[in-house]
Order: C-alpha cells, then sequence, then structure tokens
C-alpha cells in the first residue's frame, strides 16, 4: 500500500505501507525451519 506522511505543516510526502517481516524458526512436520514471515502470521501461528 502506499500512502503520505503529513508533517505538522501538513506537507505530504510519499511513504509505503510494507509488512512487518520477521525471521523465525517453527516446527513443521517435527523439524525446525527457518522462515520469514510476517507478524501478524505469527500471532496467528501461536495461538494454534
Amino acid at each position: 500500500m502506499s500512502g503520505h506522511n503529513v508533517s505538522f505543516s501538513q506537507r505530504k510526502t510519499k511513504r509505503q505501507f510494507r509488512p512487518n517481516i520477521q525471521r523465525t524458526t517453527v516446527q513443521q512436520g517435527g523439524r525446525r525451519v527457518r522462515l520469514h514471515v510476517c507478524t501478524r502470521c505469527l500471532k496467528t501461528m501461536a495461538k494454534a
């Protein structure tokens, strides 16, 4: 997604909204796998 940074004086400059990607180790099928995962996905995996 894209949008604007808006300063106190209301000047607008372009910015991008990027996913918060983290490098983590996850158990998959009985073995540990290192993945690049967004924080929302990490939270969902922690619930399960």
